[in-house]
């Protein structure tokens, strides 16, 4: 029986009292491709913080490849977070590519991917220099390798940054809303090296308001709505015959624009029933 390569159980997560996650149950097995979709607010990208104990869940616990992720269980059995040098050595296990770039400005792109396989995982210097390399030519950006984050545009410092991501060759990729804050004619040359990304063997969660997209590489939708999953379904399932009324009302929403991906069709199938109901 394969191993999920996530399994988050009964993810809780209150701020101040208020709760935003609900009691998140999710499984993802390994070369898997899941777009979490939903209105903003609904604790997307605070679930994808929660995974990978950047802010720990209130309660519940993570599971990355059957392993317990940011804790560890005692010899009497209780359950007790992990110490900081242990957790930032679990991390790099798991990729997160965020809606801000987050590159070192003072480096070059190639420096900015070499960064972590040199120093966190010690690799020589050279070897790191040909993984960089390999990861800015499959992103597309060979001839961009010695120029500095301030000379590159959004849609380039973002695929430097998922570069960055696989230079760490993580078992999990967590992809937060990576296109939210570029322009929208630079938002194609993101999703489609996130498309390419989606083809391999990668495992992903992205959030996403891309939903031609998320359509179109998602090997399961899920909707998320105050702070509960209310959907999860394969993408045609998800469009076609949503479950919950308050898929239908998302769809309604959200599918009344063009479903195009990078401007163009997706192929993807829309009932008009979804609107007109």
């Amino acid at each position: 029986m394969t191993i999920p390569a996530l399994r988050t159980e009964a993810i809780a997560k209150s701020f101040n009292g208020n709760e935003v996650l609900s009691g998140i149950d999710l499984s993802i097995m390994p070369g898997e491709v899941v777009c979490i979709v939903g209105p903003s607010g609904s604790g997307k990208s605070t679930f994808l913080r929660c995974i990978n104990h950047l802010s720990p869940a209130t309660s519940g616990h993570v599971y990355l490849n059957g392993e317990l992720f940011g804790e560890r269980e005692t010899a009497g059995g209780n359950v007790m977070p992990l110490q900081h040098a242990a957790l930032q050595e679990q991390r790099q296990r798991i990729g997160m590519v965020f809606q801000s770039f987050n590159l070192w400005p003072h480096r070059t792109a190639l420096e900015n991917v070499m960064e972590g396989p040199r120093i966190v995982k010690k690799m020589p210097t050279a070897e790191a220099r040909d993984l960089a390399e390999s990861l800015l030519e499959r992103v597309g950006l060979a001839e961009r390798k010695s120029y500095y984050p301030g000379h590159l545009s959004g849609g380039q410092q973002q695929r430097v940054a998922i570069a960055r991501a696989l230079a760490m060759q993580p078992e999990l990729i967590l992809f937060d809303e990576p296109t939210s804050a570029l322009d929208p004619e630079l938002v194609g040359e993101v999703l489609s090296v996130m498309k390419e990304l989606a083809s391999g063997e990668t495992t992903m969660i992205v959030v996403t308001h891309e939903i031609g997209f998320a359509v179109e590489v998602a090997d399961r939708l899920v909707l998320m709505d105050k702070g509960r999953i209310v959907e999860d379904a394969p993408p045609r399932q998800f469009i076609e015959a949503p479950r919950e009324e308050r898929s239908r009302q998302f769809l309604k929403q959200v599918l009344s624009r063009s479903l195009g991906f990078s401007g163009e069709p997706s192929g993807a199938i829309l009932p008009l029933s979804i609107l007109q109901n």
